[in-house]
């Protein structure tokens, strides 16, 4: 749980360039992950749950930075 904490502090560190570049990367690797899981199934199907909640978190992040209500 810990892990969770660390990527939320992380985050909001980051500045407004550097959470829409992370998306973008996120989302490129999530494709990536997505496209070799249709080919042949992953070891480990929970990280694309993880990572799309991640890419949920960093939007959040984004969104309340655009609105200046962090």
């Amino acid at each position: 749980m810990s892990k969770k904490s660390d990527f939320v502090t992380s985050i909001k560190s980051l500045g407004v360039d550097d959470l829409k570049a992370k998306i973008t990367e996120d989302e490129l690797r999530l494709k990536k992950v997505s496209f070799a899981h249709s080919i042949s199934p992953l070891e480990n199907p929970v990280s694309m749950r993880l990572l799309r909640k991640d890419i949920a978190r960093l939007k959040t992040a984004l969104r309340s930075k655009e609105l200046g209500l962090s």
